[in-house]
């Protein structure tokens, strides 16, 4: 196409021919207003050869699907994956020959009073970190039987860092209810709150032990502040019966510090996965029921009855701080002496004396009158008594020496310092899991398992394997699990 008047070209353009060449098809009507773009672009679209299909090739034949019975791949036939590589959802939430009675989900929330929705727990917690050279993953859950009737949560849980750097200190502690208590669950909270405030505010001291390896200060003064804690719940109950089972974990975020301390009272687990074997490392209470032993083998030895001197834990000897609360209490022991200071929790002036003569035995503490006269080797008499007769008068309400003692006994005091090594798992559980563990070989193996792939679990993965649930178990789970890279 040429403009009007010029010469025409020698060969006129291929598309300006093809569109007006006899054999060319008319593309119809338009179906729209008719425009100038509307007739270019049907111009463009007669003469555009459309787009051919290529034709398959020889060497690109598609080849046709092999058969299975005639592959000459072979099968794989090696043994399963271990369980830590499979997927939780992919295995049965339950071990043993059946699954439990109750449903696996909770069915029924527990009552709530509009103007205390502050006491409601919810069915689970879940929490976690990394600190130093341990991983922590710990939960707490209604157990089956609660969430089909109802009940709230008996098990409370509470992790805190006190501090920061590799001065911190991480608390983890977990604490049951007494079973048919009116507000058990509210207990169990505030029974972690307080061992909670009482650690926050002695967490640099503890450090310093821990990181020191006083075990002996360690002992004494978390005794004192695990009594402080309960005592102020007895008095609040107006009981002398045990009101909470409380456990405790603390963790140094010191990544050159690996010591870790149990400490608590009542039942409960604590276990240690060590290459793939269970070891169940919960204290035992000698004759005395006021030092646990260690296990062979966990590298420190207890104080006390057949400890074994110069074992790293160094006791207190001349020049320890009376009352200072850290320091652990011979029966008898008088401030000043050069001895021992007064043991931990004891009140001086309450009416409790240093065990001797007439002294009430089991009652686990023992304090010095405030009018004792230090060197003297013998209690300040209470009024009523008579003086050098070698008896301490007891408290009002208190039993008379040789009479049977109507009050519960205390729970003894249960401590723990190990060091952990590399590739260690170390488990603090309440009952509701402690059972089972220790009873069902089918739930030892699965975890152990589960757990002992050197890698830690996720949050989710750690909830699924906590919940295995197993027949005839049906209380409230709570664990803390800590993996040592």
């Amino acid at each position: 196409m040429s403009q009007q008047g010029a010469r025409p070209a020698h060969q006129e353009d291929d598309w300006w021919g093809e569109l007006y060449d006899g054999t060319t098809q008319d593309t119809g009507p338009a179906q729209a207003p008719d425009s100038l773009d509307d007739r270019f672009a049907s111009a463009r679209n007669a003469v555009t050869e459309r787009p051919r299909p290529p034709e398959p090739s020889p060497s690109r034949e598609p080849s046709p699907p092999s058969d299975p019975s005639t592959s000459s791949e072979p099968e794989r036939t090696g043994p399963p994956l271990p369980d830590h590589l499979v997927a939780p959802a992919s295995l049965p939430d339950y071990v043993g020959s059946g699954p439990p009675t109750y449903e696996p989900e909770p069915t029924a929330l527990p009552p709530a009073d509009p103007d205390a929705l502050d006491c409601l727990a919810p069915d689970t917690v879940l929490d976690g970190a990394r600190y130093g050279a341990c991983t922590l993953r710990a939960v707490s859950q209604r157990g089956d039987s609660a969430r089909y009737r109802g009940e709230p949560r008996r098990d409370a849980l509470l992790t805190a860092r006190f501090g920061a750097g590799d001065q911190a200190l991480v608390l983890v502690a977990m604490a049951t209810g007494a079973r048919a208590v009116p507000g058990a669950h509210l207990a169990a909270a505030e029974a972690c709150r307080g061992i909670a405030r009482a650690v926050g505010r002695s967490h640099q001291r503890l450090a310093q032990d821990i990181r020191a390896a006083r075990r002996g200060d360690l002992r004494s003064g978390l005794h004192r502040l695990t009594d402080r804690a309960l005592g102020g719940l007895r008095a609040s109950a107006a009981t002398d019966a045990p009101v909470a089972v409380l456990r405790c974990l603390l963790l140094p975020a010191d990544p050159d510090c690996r010591i870790r301390v149990f400490f608590g009272v009542g039942d409960g687990g604590l276990f240690r996965l060590r290459d793939g074997a269970w070891q169940d490392i919960e204290p035992r209470l000698t004759a005395d029921d006021t030092a646990p032993d260690a296990p062979p083998g966990d590298g420190w030895a207890s104080l006390g009855p057949g400890a074994v001197p110069g074992d790293g834990w160094a006791s207190l000897g001349p020049g320890a701080v009376p009352g200072d609360g850290w320091a652990s209490l011979g029966p008898g022991a008088v401030p000043g002496d050069g001895r021992a200071s007064l043991d931990l929790g004891a009140v001086p002036g309450d009416g409790w004396a240093s065990l001797g003569p007439g002294a009430v035995p089991g009652d686990g503490r023992a304090s010095l009158d405030l009018g004792a006269l230090p060197g003297d080797g013998r209690t300040a008499p209470n009024p009523g008594t008579l003086p050098g007769d070698g008896r301490t008068a007891p408290r009002p309400g208190a039993p008379r020496p040789g009479s049977p003692d109507p009050r519960p006994p205390r729970e003894p005091f249960l401590f723990r310092a190990s060091v952990a090594r590399p590739g260690d798992v170390l488990v603090l559980c309440t009952a509701g899991l402690a059972d089972p563990l220790r009873e069902a070989e089918a739930l030892r193996a699965r975890l152990a398992r589960r757990w002992s792939g050197g890698t830690p679990p996720g949050l989710a993965a750690f909830l699924a394997d906590a919940r295995v649930r197993v027949k005839g178990y049906a209380d409230d789970r709570t664990a803390a699990a800590v993996w040592e890279a």
